[in-house]
């Protein structure tokens, strides 16, 4: 990269290997999803190979239709599940998720910083906004997006406020004295503001003088912008290395107009990996975790993103910008990925077989690819070189040996290539990051 020695390298603890019907596969360990063993083996495998950070994204809902076919958004609870992982594990950053939509600052406050006690100072926080699950905290709809991320905004301030209101200098633990700590130095933040009332002080001192990496999952204009205010890192959908390289520059862009450095904030796009011996294996993996996709359903949420009825569209007719209502629709599910099939629409101009190919339509939009180790390498080593990435955050698809030759083949490889750190510097997640 021009502006970075090494990529940071995170890896996703959601099980996107077992998507589709991977699951279904004798070697899946399926059975296992909600034990703390299961991902402590992820957890050890990534620090093996010196990963930044391992990640739980996180919903707080439940589509219970989806059952059917697969565990879906059923997950453990990300903060419980990485202080498992911290006993088990002793330099790898830990990255839990925590919406700013649903909980109170003060409980998301506690919790992180507590997982930085139990971790030695490897926690970090994934902020969300949530796209759903109003319904489960008392709301009749969601918030629109810019109301959502002006709450956040207000959210982490108050968050880091009470992570300063109890400093560690405050401990003294003076046995002769039988001063245990200088009360005058934990104050209250007494937050009264347009969405949050909190008055503090945290009743948990901060760790040591280690500071707590924020990460920021989206890149809608309203995201992008709290992102560039706060996050040390930004978790995004970028199907393709334009997409990647207009979202870093513009991330650096505002990064610089809320004062702060470029290179402050770092772009780590998810990279959905299908990964085989062979090209073909690689492709024959793809095809069999994807047999028994819903097309109906997935042109339907398609079409809702653009607003427009694509199950009777022509098959093998293109989509044009000519063929979309001229404004988007006002409240999409996900004004990002609404945005990312837009583009993809005015570029390419697909046909609905077209769209089910592409990770806009089949996938969360993620960068993907479908191959070899080495042709992985060589995809990552482009992006990097053109400045499109400061790194990536892992999430393999098709199988458990697919997952297992991204951290055991994959990430030796981009060490060998001079890409990626052979071995740990420190031990702290924001010591990773600073590398």
């Amino acid at each position: 990269m021009k502006d970075r020695r090494k990529l940071h390298i995170g890896m996703s603890l959601a099980p996107t290997w077992l998507n589709g019907d991977a699951w279904r596969r004798a070697d899946s360990a399926a059975e296992g999803l909600f034990s703390g063993d299961y991902y402590v083996d992820i957890a050890k495998r990534a620090e093996a190979v010196h990963l930044d950070f391992v990640f739980r994204p996180d919903a707080l809902f439940l589509p219970v239709e989806a059952l059917e076919t697969g565990p879906g958004f059923a997950s453990l609870d990300p903060t419980v599940l990485l202080a498992a992982i911290a006993r088990e594990t002793s330099h790898i950053g830990l990255l839990s998720t925590a919406s700013t939509a649903f909980l109170p600052p003060y409980v998301v406050a506690r919790q992180i910083q507590s997982l930085h006690w139990l971790s030695n100072g490897r926690a970090g926080w994934n902020i969300v906004t949530a796209l759903a699950g109003h319904e489960n905290f008392g709301l009749e709809a969601m918030p629109s997006s810019e109301a959502r991320y002006e709450r956040a905004a207000e959210f982490t301030e108050v968050v880091r406020l009470l992570w300063e209101s109890f400093p560690n200098r405050a401990l003294k633990i003076d046995r002769a004295s039988g001063r245990y700590a200088d009360s005058a130095l934990v104050r209250p933040v007494d937050h009264a503001g347009r969405h949050l009332n909190v008055r503090g002080p945290l009743n948990l001192p901060a760790f040591d003088k280690v500071p707590i990496p924020l990460v920021q999952a989206g890149a809608s204009p309203a995201g992008r912008d709290f992102a560039a205010s706060v996050a040390d890192a930004v978790f995004a959908s970028t199907p393709d290395r334009d997409a990647a390289l207009e979202l870093r520059q513009d991330l650096r862009l505002r990064a610089e107009r809320h004062g702060r450095a470029a290179g402050d904030i770092r772009l780590l796009p998810g990279l959905s990996l299908y990964l085989a011996d062979t090209r073909a294996q690689a492709r024959d993996l793809f095809a069999a975790t994807h047999a028994r996709t819903d097309r109906a359903a997935v042109l339907v949420a398609i079409g809702e993103a653009l607003g427009i009825d694509l199950l009777r569209w022509p098959v093998n007719r293109p989509l044009t910008m000519r063929d979309l209502p001229a404004s988007p629709p006002e409240r999409p599910r996900s004004r990002t990925h609404a945005a990312l099939l837009r583009r993809l629409v005015a570029r390419d101009a697909p046909t609905l077989d077209d769209l089910l190919r592409r990770p806009e339509g089949v996938g969360s939009a993620h960068w993907q690819i479908v191959g070899t180790v080495a042709d992985a390498v060589a995809e990552i080593a482009d992006w990097a070189a053109a400045g499109a990435i400061d790194g990536f955050i892992a999430t393999p698809g098709g199988s458990v040996g697919s997952m297992h030759l991204a951290l055991g083949a994959l990430v030796p490889r981009l060490a060998e290539a001079g890409l990626f750190r052979e071995r740990y510097a420190g031990a702290t997640f924001a010591g990773h990051l600073d590398e």
